[in-house]
């Protein structure tokens, strides 16, 4: 067996390596690699960074957004989502984006992953999950970027405000408002709960 299919049989189907992952395999890892992406085997998808696809009736299937972002930023400490998520809101946002945010501890600027445009956002606070009050708090956030009418779309969601629990709410203006979100929230959380606001 050559030095080149053993290298190879190392590597799983759909996942996304670094290149440093990868030196423990191979006494020349670049040559190695280089013949790998010349052959198809490999996908070179962001500097230092490359997929084994899966194989399809179709073809090779892409990687997941998810797997790029994760060996991309080496850990899981990261939030995934897309303006997207905002529609299901119901405050008369319909535009579809395509565009990804990522929220995590470690890299800030617009990356490009496997020809995919991904924005990150680099910040102490961020959910596990976008709930509906992380998306309300978010959407405002990010208010001035969005295609709708922007005066309407804010008093729909200041109205969809009041609906929400109370405690989480204030939990999600707090953790991630910026300072003009928390601005135009904080007058609705007084109003949902005058004496709870205060504590």
């Amino acid at each position: 067996m050559d030095r080149v299919t053993a290298f190879k049989k190392q590597l799983k189907p759909g996942k996304v390596y670094r290149r440093e992952e990868l030196v423990k395999y191979s006494n020349a890892v670049d040559r190695h690699l280089a013949e790998l992406v010349d052959d198809g085997t490999l996908e070179k998808v962001a500097p230092g960074l490359y997929h084994f696809p899966k194989q399809s009736v179709f073809g090779a299937v892409p990687p997941e957004d998810e797997v790029l972002v994760r060996s991309f930023l080496k850990d899981d400490h990261f939030l995934l989502m897309s303006p997207n998520s905002y529609n299901a809101l119901n405050v008369g946002t319909t535009q579809l984006y395509n565009k990804r945010l990522v929220y995590n501890h470690k890299r800030h600027g617009e990356i490009n992953l496997d020809g995919k445009k991904f924005f990150f956002h680099k910040t102490p606070y961020f959910p596990k999950k976008a709930t509906s009050e992380f998306l309300l708090v978010d959407l405002v956030n990010h208010l001035d970027t969005l295609a709708e009418d922007r005066e309407m779309v804010l008093n729909n969601t200041l109205a969809k405000a009041k609906t929400m629990d109370f405690n989480k709410l204030k939990y999600a203006v707090r953790e991630y408002g910026h300072s003009k979100t928390k601005k135009i929230l904080q007058p609705v959380l007084q109003q949902m709960n005058p004496k709870q606001y205060a504590n």
